[in-house]
């Protein structure tokens, strides 16, 4: 079973800045996709930034030039860096990563971000 557990989430004043930590129980290598999505209060759960085979970035462009998503093979650790937060970024945050061998999607518990003054 593939454990997701994420991290580092909390309260911030606006124009701060967040560094989400995402460990994961499987090796890296085993995922062809991880990312990051949030779900803000009424809202559906939206794609924040995406890392195919460890390579190619994707970002919504909500957070494109502020946001950095990484990973560390070592330490089988997913990584947002959040930067110039806003109160629209206010939301619970996700990790996510899709399995090589059968495209299975795993999900964590979710860390709260509230951006607030």
């Amino acid at each position: 079973q593939v454990q997701l557990v994420e991290s580092g989430g909390g309260l911030v004043q606006p124009g701060g800045s967040l560094n989400l930590s995402c460990a994961v129980s499987r090796s890296i290598s085993s995922f062809s996709v991880m990312g990051w999505y949030r779900q803000a209060p009424g809202k559906q759960r939206e794609l924040v930034a995406i890392l195919k085979k460890s390579v190619s970035t994707n970002y919504s462009d909500s957070v494109k030039g502020r946001f950095t998503i990484s990973v560390n093979n070592a330490e089988n650790t997913i990584y947002l860096q959040m930067n110039s937060l806003k109160a629209e970024d206010t939301a619970v945050y996700y990790c996510n990563a899709r399995a090589v061998l059968n495209n299975r999607n795993y999900w964590g518990q979710g860390t709260q971000v509230t951006v607030s003054s």
